[in-house]
């Protein structure tokens, strides 16, 4: 009974995080927790690269590109809601993160 427990215990924890959960459990060890970006961290938008940008609220890597290329193009933002200037940067999704964006 033990073994079809801890099978489905392992299976389970493979589906949460296959590479490293379930090795983990598998060999009795306690699950460790993802390793994720805080949601709260700031974002410098001078600096950032796309995977950087991509943690912002409804940034995908396209937008994250533009982002990038308009930087490189016109030089550095001055202030963190140039970042609006963007193609495809409305309202909302700069309501969502601009307590996350930063320019230094």
């Amino acid at each position: 009974m033990f073994h079809r427990v801890a099978l489905a215990v392992v299976f389970a924890v493979a589906l949460l995080d296959p590479p490293t959960v379930a090795a983990d459990a598998a060999r009795g060890e306690r699950a460790r927790p993802p390793v994720l970006v805080a949601a709260a961290a700031k974002i410098n938008i001078n600096t950032a690269d796309v995977n950087a940008l991509m943690t912002l609220s409804g940034v995908g890597r396209s937008l994250a590109e533009k982002i990038v290329q308009h930087r490189e193009a016109n030089g550095l933002f001055k202030k963190p809601e140039d970042v609006r200037k963007v193609e495809g940067v409305g309202d909302a999704l700069w309501k969502k993160n601009r307590a996350r964006i930063v320019v230094k």
